[in-house]
């Protein structure tokens, strides 16, 4: 019994709560109580980087307590913790919690760097765009396209090193395919130069997408009336406010919180569903629609317009 007692005690020592793996805080929606919000919180209070992650974004999102979870992913942030820098970009990008006012496009550039820094995908794929476009940075296309390849590389890299199994058919993945790829422009038919990267798996998402897409799948979609939710699947955020998110300038049918996730999210299913991409496809030899004019880009990867 008291051998017991110490096991116990040894396991809610702040040294071993700062060292719980990803997969030990993972939690799911329909087990949450205050138990559970109390373990989290011993974790992140004991300097535990992926509890003050995931308790930061649901806090921040499903609890609606913005400030006490923004601070909770800074905390994790200030730890390099790489997911948490870039879903603070995110949140400046967006300006989550607050008006459209409060986006600040420099710093969730600048966040974007610091994760990408890091080998953050998503935080590569979002800064290639920001270069490329010019948003909340000086444009500059040639580094904006030198970060998208840099992230479709080690997209493609992590599928191969998780199934190394799966490397004798990858050539799938890298087959160029002209029918989803038809308008690409840059160089010779090879997926690590587009904008859509490799046909290969989605990742897993981090437990703590996990939890906001299972949260609000139990409560219906978000339950404030009005807001909807990320369409990529494995994202979960909700918006904070009305048009909130970015939605696709060709079918309008999907909305994004990010341009990684409409990468993930394009790759996944939206390049089958999306109506007007498939009208285009069949128009061959016609001038495709220029981005300025909110349809899509020269390399047939969707725009995203202010709703």
């Amino acid at each position: 019994m008291n051998r017991c007692k110490r096991l116990n005690g040894l396991g809610l020592h702040s040294l071993v709560l700062s060292k719980a793996s990803q997969k030990m805080l993972a939690v799911k929606a329909k087990n949450w109580s205050e138990s559970a919000h109390r373990f989290l919180k011993f974790c992140a209070d004991s300097g535990n980087a992926e509890a003050c992650y995931t308790l930061g974004m649901i806090r921040f999102y499903c609890l609606q307590n913005r400030g006490s979870g923004a601070s909770l992913m800074a905390k994790a942030a200030i730890s390099s913790h790489a997911p948490a820098l870039y879903s603070l970009a995110v949140i400046q990008f967006n300006g989550s919690g607050g008006s459209k006012n409060d986006k600040d496009l420099r710093a969730g550039v600048a966040l974007c760097a610091r994760a990408a820094f890091l080998g953050h995908i998503d935080s590569l794929r979002e800064l290639g765009h920001c270069l490329q476009d010019g948003y909340g940075v000086k444009q500059n296309i040639a580094e904006g396209r030198r970060f998208l390849v840099q992230a479709n590389a080690r997209e493609l890299a992590a599928v191969l090193a998780a199934t190394p199994s799966a490397a004798p058919a990858s050539g799938s993945w890298l087959t160029w395919n002209p029918v989803d790829h038809h308008r690409h422009l840059i160089g010779a038919g090879c997926p690590l130069l587009s904008d859509f990267g490799c046909n290969i798996p989605a990742p897993e998402p981090h437990p703590a997408s996990r939890f906001l897409s299972e949260w609000f799948s139990i409560r219906g979609g978000n339950s404030r009336p009005g807001l909807r939710l990320c369409s990529h699947s494995g994202c979960g955020r909700p918006e904070t406010r009305r048009h909130e998110f970015r939605r696709c300038s060709a079918c309008g049918a999907v909305n994004y919180c990010s341009r990684a996730c409409q990468a993930l999210d394009w790759k996944l299913r939206h390049k089958v569903e999306c109506s007007p991409v498939e009208r285009w496809a069949e128009e061959e030899g016609e001038n495709e629609p220029n981005v300025n004019g909110g349809v899509v880009d020269n390399n047939g990867y969707e725009a995203m317009v202010e709703s």
